[in-house]
């Protein structure tokens, strides 16, 4: 009825069930355990959000997991070996709950908010981590997870480890003499193409690489018109391998009426590359950052990152 406080059925029995959740899990009940003993012992960490995984990881913290999301596909024994809690931005909090995490980490835009309202009402700890898009974002990203699970000094030295690479990224990117155009391109609908915008984690590795985003006109993905792509004048066309679009080929792509005018035509210039690696910004993101500045300036012949090899 209009005006009424009354929760629709379904939002009332889902808040039902994660209360029920909750309470099983700081009862005894939960995880056989009284609170005293739950109290010391590891956290459970459910994850939503694939770079954070990544970071756990790599902390060597794998242990404690007890659930992640689709998007953590690296290291790849990560969802093979833990249970699956659905897409990050389509989360079930009764899912989520029946792991029975003591933390929950949710990289930001996890979602949706009525799942994330319900955890937070089901009383579990929750720590939100910002999704940082340049190289002080990501170093202070692994410092933020490592903080959350109580692993601050690894985390400090995977963070300074992290940050001596993308200060010889930088080293590595002043050397550019003259900016390419980039464009990204994330799928294509009918013939449409949804491309990143500034503001995206593809305009975020773009610039990381040396490059210019050509869809800097842009706010985030956008589907982007025939004649824009032609007035963008990309020299480079980006693409994850696992994009809906990943089946097709340099000359079906530069076929098309939308791409035939560019630059990146000419040679048919389309780089590929792993989606989680491209854009995950995590650890591997000065890696990824160097490998495309080495596809995009191919005539450069770009060195590995020596601190790559750090321990």
């Amino acid at each position: 009825m209009p005006g009424s406080s009354t929760p629709p059925a379904s939002l009332a029995s889902r808040r039902e069930l994660t209360a029920a959740l909750a309470l099983t899990l700081l009862g005894a009940g939960g995880l056989g355990l009284p609170l005293s003993a739950l109290a010391q012992a590891p956290e459970r960490i459910a994850v939503a959000g694939g770079v954070i995984t990544e970071v756990i990881y790599a902390l060597g913290l794998q242990d404690r997991i007890v659930g992640v999301d689709t998007t953590s596909q690296f290291p790849a024994e990560a969802l093979k070996d833990k249970p699956n809690v659905g897409y990050v931005r389509a989360l079930s909090a009764e899912g989520v709950l029946s792991l029975k995490p003591t933390l929950v980490l949710l990289i930001e835009g996890a979602g949706p908010p009525d799942a994330v309202s319900l955890l937070t009402e089901s009383g579990v700890k929750i720590v939100r981590i910002a999704d940082g898009l340049t190289s002080d974002g990501v170093v202070t990203k692994i410092a933020a997870i490592g903080a959350a699970v109580g692993a601050s000094a690894a985390a400090d030295r995977l963070a300074a480890q992290t940050k001596a690479r993308f200060d010889e990224l930088a080293t590595l990117r002043a050397g550019v003499a003259k900016k390419k155009r980039v464009l990204f391109l994330l799928s294509l609908q009918n013939g449409r193409a949804m491309v990143g915008g500034r503001n995206s984690s593809a305009d975020g590795i773009i610039a990381l690489a040396g490059g210019i985003n050509a869809a800097e006109a842009i706010e985030g993905y956008k589907p982007m018109t025939d004649e824009a792509i032609a007035a963008a004048a990309p020299d480079i066309v980006l693409m994850m391998r696992n994009s809906s679009a990943h089946n097709i080929t340099p000359d079906e792509l530069f076929a098309m009426p939308s791409f035939a005018q560019t630059p990146a035509a000419e040679g048919k210039h389309l780089v590929r590359m792993d989606g989680l690696y491209l854009l995950g910004f995590g650890p591997r993101t000065p890696m990824a950052a160097r490998d495309l500045m080495a596809a995009i300036y191919s005539e450069a012949a770009i060195p590995p990152l020596k601190t790559a090899a750090a321990p």
